[in-house]
């Protein structure tokens, strides 16, 4: 019962978080989907294609990534994702703004 109330009340806070999660993954190499997914799974940040997928043409909206297709050993070609210079930028933003944040309520 505590756990669906925790994630009922906290639930929103996560699914805005996802975006720096997520930027922060693919900060550190290019990353196909489905490896985003898999970093993810082993964190709170666990989501599905059917999250990450808008998420990431949102960015790619934003110019905050991009991505190339690169041909796949065992299938199709795969879109790999890369953080743009803006992503760069709105990455530092948002781990600045959590900082400040926590920063905040500590002090408080």
């Amino acid at each position: 019962m505590v756990n669906s109330n925790l994630e009922e009340k906290f639930g929103p806070i996560r699914k805005g978080l996802l975006e720096a999660a997520v930027l922060k993954i693919i900060s550190k190499k290019k990353a196909y989907a489905a490896d985003i997914l898999e970093k993810l799974k082993v964190t709170d940040f666990a989501t599905q294609e059917g999250t990450l997928y808008p998420l990431l043409s949102r960015l790619r909206r934003e110019e905050a990534v991009d991505y190339a297709w690169v041909e796949s050993e065992s299938g199709p070609p795969r879109k790999y994702y890369s953080l743009t210079a803006k992503g760069k930028e709105q990455l530092k933003t948002l781990l600045d703004y959590l900082e400040n944040i926590n920063l905040t309520i500590n002090q408080l």
